[in-house]
């Protein structure tokens, strides 16, 4: 447990220092934690004896971050992930070790976890990359935290056995009723006092429910692939991708909902 809290305070720490300093950081901070996921992800394949390519999901995420730092259009942004799938696709042909199953994994990296980096480079020299960004990452915890003890208190009935069996379906609902309250109290917070208290709620709910299925999501990949975690690269937490797979998915679903109120 010490081993734990040391690390979530040093991880904390680094990852506030690398938000806050600027927008350089901020992507630089989400590239490289892209590419710590997207070797996660391939060293960990390899254990069903499949190799896909992971130098094309580095350049990816790689272009990306350069395409951020310039403020590229959508049309680079596009363009940048379709030349990934080509070469996803292609490097099972260009590569020895790649076969046609690997391909098709490194497809899949570069799906999950590196364009959802992708998006948070982006997101991240928005004009709405803090409310973005905190409201996501709130909702997530406030859900995680109460998920976990709902379902230990009040969980009865399994939400998904085959891929997650500690979860229940009592203890997403207690994490959702969370979120709903992370919600309000940062629109009793004067932080972003353009945001109404149904958009707070609506985008916590939202945030933290994807955020619940990113995390069901990369527990289904430990469970094809036979592990636990992902790494140890952060003692007592696992690895990058054991950390980020929920705000992967909340962070984004945040930025558009308040990027669509924003047009309302």
């Amino acid at each position: 447990m010490k081993k734990r809290v040391i690390s979530a305070v040093i991880l904390i720490a680094i990852v506030l220092i690398c938000v806050f300093a600027s927008y350089v950081s901020r992507v630089l901070f989400f590239a490289v934690a892209g590419i710590l996921c997207a070797y996660e992800f391939s060293r960990n394949v390899e254990k069903l004896n499949v190799y896909c390519c992971a130098w094309v999901m580095y350049v990816y995420i790689a272009i990306q971050a350069v395409l951020t730092l310039f403020h590229a259009g959508v049309i680079a942004y596009i363009s940048c992930m379709a030349g990934g799938i080509y070469l996803a696709l292609f490097s099972g042909i260009l590569h020895k070790k790649v076969s046609g199953s690997g391909a098709l994994y490194t497809l899949a990296g570069l799906s999950y976890p590196c364009f959802l980096f992708g998006l948070l480079m982006a997101i991240s020299v928005s004009g709405i990359w803090l409310p973005s960004l905190v409201i996501g990452a709130i909702s997530t915890w406030s859900c995680d935290s109460f998920a976990l003890f709902g379902g230990i208190r009040f969980g009865k009935h399994k939400l998904a056995p085959l891929v997650s069996p500690n979860k229940t379906i009592e203890g997403c609902l207690c994490g959702a009723l969370a979120s709903i309250a992370a919600g309000v109290i940062l629109y009793l917070l004067p932080i972003f006092p353009q945001f109404s208290l149904p958009v707070f709620v609506i985008t916590a709910l939202l945030s933290s429910t994807l955020g619940q299925i990113g995390d069901l999501a990369e527990s289904l990949i430990k469970r094809m692939i036979g592990v636990k975690d992902f790494s140890n690269l952060i003692p007592g937490h696992g690895g990058m991708f054991d950390r980020a797979d929920s705000l992967l998915f909340s962070i984004p679903t945040a930025y558009l909902c308040l990027y669509i109120a924003g047009l309302m």
